[in-house]
């Protein structure tokens, strides 16, 4: 029978595994290079934004944030990109069937991306990274480690602590997120309370597209459907497919963060080649593969939440929107480019309506 003793020691290793787990996440380093998992994942954001990475210019030029991964050139020298895109450098191994055309020899490839942010994340979306490459919590902790504070000083049993630390409380951005991780009821769209937030909604809800009707209703839903609004509907366009959990949204096909451009050479299960020019073809170099026929492999990216949008700035894999702003102008430029030849236009006040809706979504 459980006794008072039993609660008693049930609550004492519980309290001691949340504090440990908060004590690696937070402040141990591993012996590495003086980050901690903490330098780039802040309580608030999750993430690091520009605008938090020149604070910390400001205050200590010798912040960990700077050193490595975080540098212009991967050892150390300069901040630039840093400070102007708060992106790390991040090498993916290249699949056996991918090469670069320029260094043919090459087996990896180093891109620029944002740091994904831990809030609602970890207990709510199994899908790990931009590209969904890590399996699990526990991985992706040590993997962090190991490339970013270069370290290999971690067991598997520090990474499960800090992967179940950041399932705790401080890692939702709203207590309904909280809730629903532990088996409560799904978040639900709010209603809006502003005329701009009601006529914000409408892009938002889960609608088949009607000719003689709103084109423009339930457009962001297409990809932001599902509890977490974070996967394709059932109304998306052939051949997009309902459920996909990665798509490209012409982030790396327009290159607006301006990232050096690699040509990437796919040998094809057939004995053809396709040559893929792109900063980062992100999901291909996780599949191998160069057929896009649902748009869910070459420069395709993990369909992120839009819960907690609001405070995980800046946006996209590569950090290129900076504001809600920012993104809602992209899929303005994005749904005008995909509904050629009779482009959709959103207008000013459209964009408008998106982020003050965006803004209600915690």
């Amino acid at each position: 029978m459980w006794s008072a003793d039993d609660d008693y020691q049930a609550r004492w290793f519980y309290k001691n595994r949340f504090h440990e787990g908060r004590r690696l996440f937070e402040r141990e380093t591993f012996g590495g290079n003086g980050r901690t998992c903490e330098t780039c994942h802040s309580e608030a954001t999750g993430t690091v934004s520009p605008a938090d990475a020149r604070g910390r210019f400001r205050a200590n030029k010798h912040d960990p944030l700077f050193i490595h991964d975080g540098s212009d050139d991967g050892f150390g020298h300069g901040v630039e990109r840093m400070l102007r895109d708060a992106t790390i450098l991040v090498t993916i191994d290249l699949p056996p069937n991918v090469s670069l055309a320029d260094d043919p020899s090459a087996r990896s490839v180093v891109v620029r991306r944002g740091i994904p942010t831990t809030l609602n994340t970890p207990a709510l979306d199994p899908i790990l990274m931009f590209d969904g490459r890590e399996p699990d919590l526990a991985a992706q902790a040590r993997n962090a480690i190991r490339n970013h504070a270069q370290s290999d000083f971690v067991s598997r049993a520090e990474a499960q602590r800090i992967a179940n630390f950041e399932q705790t409380a401080g890692f939702f951005s709203s207590p309904t997120l909280r809730r629903y991780a532990h088996g409560g009821p799904a978040p639900q769209l709010p209603q809006g309370y502003t005329a701009s937030e009601k006529r914000g909604r409408r892009f938002f809800v889960d609608t088949a597209p009607s000719p003689n009707g709103d084109p423009k209703a339930g457009t962001c839903a297409i990809c932001h459907s599902g509890p977490m609004l974070n996967q394709t509907n059932q109304f998306a366009p052939p051949p997009i497919r309902s459920g996909l959990r990665f798509q490209t949204v012409l982030v790396s096909e327009l290159n607006t963060a301006a990232n050096p451009v690699h040509e990437f050479v796919f040998q094809n299960p057939d004995g053809s080649k396709t040559v893929v020019k792109s900063p980062d073809p992100g999901r291909a170099l996780i599949t191998s593969q160069s057929q896009n026929t649902a748009f869910d492999n070459v420069n395709a990216f993990k369909i992120s939440t839009l819960w907690g949008v609001r405070d995980t700035a800046p946006y996209f894999h590569d950090n290129s929107a900076k504001t809600l702003e920012d993104v809602a102008t992209h899929y303005a430029k994005f749904f005008e480019i995909v509904t050629a030849p009779k482009p959709l236009i959103f207008t000013e006040e459209d964009k408008k309506d998106m982020v003050a809706y965006l803004k209600l979504l915690n």
